[in-house]
């Protein structure tokens, strides 16, 4: 299943009336999971998992997915992680805020491996739920150096990876004016202390959304 599918799926779970309170109202029922497993060939793995916030700009992605079956491009399309703000320090970055718009400094992204509804007791299912998995796995060469920072990242993201055109700045005053359609629209975001990839390992993001 294409992953703009995917998600255009799950947003079923939202067909009501649109109202002064639906951002809000969605917000408050989307949630966010990351579990993140860094694997090295000498040393095991090791395994963390945060829960994460959803950003405004959220709530207009899934606006337009609703309103059109062919704007935008994409829902979800892939996952950015980045060495965050230098002026940050790394054991102890600021928790996320909704109003974020991009990553402060990115690394690398890269597209999903396998997209997959989950049930209630958290197990793969052939039939459409309101919980998503995406799940992303950077290489030993890839993404490789200090990460504290990450995001889902969808709408009008370019699929050439090397092309990159963020919503600047990345956080600050939110403005509700700023034309999405012109820009890639960050959906999730996640901060957490610094998890140091070398090139002798991998790293497995699975990100949880419920819906």
């Amino acid at each position: 299943m294409k992953i703009g599918e995917a998600f255009r799926r799950t947003t079923n779970a939202f067909r009501y009336a649109l109202s002064p309170k639906f951002e809000e109202s969605l917000r408050g029922k989307i949630k966010g999971e990351v579990f993140m497993t860094l694997r090295d060939a000498k040393t095991g793995e090791v395994t963390d998992h945060r829960h994460n916030i959803v950003v405004l700009d959220a709530s207009i992605l899934i606006a337009r997915l609703m309103k059109d079956n062919a704007e935008p491009p994409n829902g979800v399309f892939c996952l950015a992680v980045g060495t965050g703000n230098m002026s940050w320090n790394p054991m102890t970055p600021p928790a996320p805020t909704n109003t974020q718009r991009a990553l402060y400094s990115e690394l690398a992204r890269k597209t999903f491996a396998n997209t997959q509804f989950i049930n209630a007791s958290g197990i793969p299912v052939s039939i459409p739920t309101n919980v998503v998995d995406f799940t992303t796995t950077f290489a030993e060469s890839e993404a490789v150096g200090p990460l504290v920072e990450m995001g889902l990242l969808g709408g009008n993201v370019s699929s050439n990876l090397s092309v990159r055109n963020p919503v600047s700045p990345p956080n600050g005053s939110y403005d509700p004016t700023v034309d999405l359609t012109q820009y890639e629209t960050m959906v999730n975001y996640l901060t957490f202390p610094v998890v140091n990839k070398p090139a002798t390992s991998s790293l497995t993001v699975v990100w949880r959304l419920t819906f």
